[in-house]
């Protein structure tokens, strides 16, 4: 497909909405699991430290 102005590669021939939504969508869904990801590392983290802590002979 060849477009002849900005205008219409951002239109992309009466389809702009499914195509541009499917993109942010599909972005939003990364970044979503991305922060998911990376709170369930954290609480991991955490209980694995505290986990320890709390087998750890006390002085």
């Amino acid at each position: 497909m060849q477009w002849n102005s900005v205008s219409e590669f951002f239109a992309m021939g009466g389809y702009a909405l499914y195509v541009w939504g499917s993109f942010g969508l599909t972005a939003a869904v990364m970044v979503i699991e991305m922060v998911l990801i990376r709170n369930q590392r954290t609480e991991l983290l955490r209980d694995l430290r505290n986990e320890l802590r709390s087998e750890s002979p006390s002085s």
